[in-house]
């Protein structure tokens, strides 16, 4: 089965006072709706653009695994264990907050940022937070995130290509730029898919387009 979600109907967050706008794919923050809480492991799928010196203050996670995708600028990670990095567009950033971190988030770049995060649930709890950043990261190539039982496959698709969608129990798809078109339905920028069933699908791109795909398995990390 597929479930269409249009990047029109994302809950907004942010505001023009801080520089902020957020879109939020599922139950986030004030967006209390218990119909749309999760997919699989993923809990949040949240499309972040940020201002030029706008960003989000430290602020605490804990058994949630984060991962940002830069789509343009540069995005400024520091957090309680050391770590200082600035992620750019083709690197993949995962901050595994197990037992208990802290980190900021900021545009120090003269120009607009703007990033995809995906937090997932851990399928346990506890345990020391990790990090790292891969960079240009390929296609073909997934990236594992095992606490969560979840892989993330990058998919930067040229005008007239196709490529297969991982026939898992569970697969979100969510359109970074460009247009696809996937079991019939066209999909647009902010648009996502939720896939259930392990169906064998492809993703055809009329024109350029890029991905990011989670194969997940048949039930929730935990719940």
């Amino acid at each position: 089965m597929i479930r269409v979600y249009r990047g029109a109907e994302r809950y907004r967050g942010g505001g023009t006072d801080t520089g902020i706008a957020s879109r939020h794919a599922f139950s986030f923050g004030p967006h209390f709706d218990p119909d749309n809480l999760r997919f699989g492991a993923l809990i949040a799928c949240n499309e972040e653009r940020l201002a030029p010196g706008a960003g989000f203050d430290e602020h605490a996670h804990r058994d949630t695994e984060i991962v940002t995708w830069v789509v343009e600028g540069e995005l400024t990670h520091r957090d309680t264990a050391g770590h200082e990095t600035t992620v750019r567009p083709g690197d993949l950033q995962r901050l595994s907050a197990a037992g208990g971190v802290r980190h900021e988030e900021r545009n120090d770049a003269a120009r607009p940022l703007r990033f995809v995060q995906m937090w997932l649930a851990p399928a346990e709890f506890g345990g020391e937070p990790a990090y790292e950043v891969v960079r240009g990261i390929a296609d073909g190539t997934p990236y594992a995130v095992p606490r969560a039982g979840a892989l993330l496959h990058v998919r930067r698709l040229t005008g007239g290509a196709r490529t297969a969608v991982p026939a898992a129990a569970r697969v979100y798809v969510h359109v970074v730029r460009g247009e696809v078109l996937l079991g019939g339905e066209r999909l647009g920028p902010g648009d996502a898919a939720r896939i259930t069933g392990g169906a064998e699908l492809e993703l055809r791109a009329p024109a350029a387009a890029e991905c990011l795909i989670w194969e997940m398995g048949p039930e929730p990390a935990y719940g």
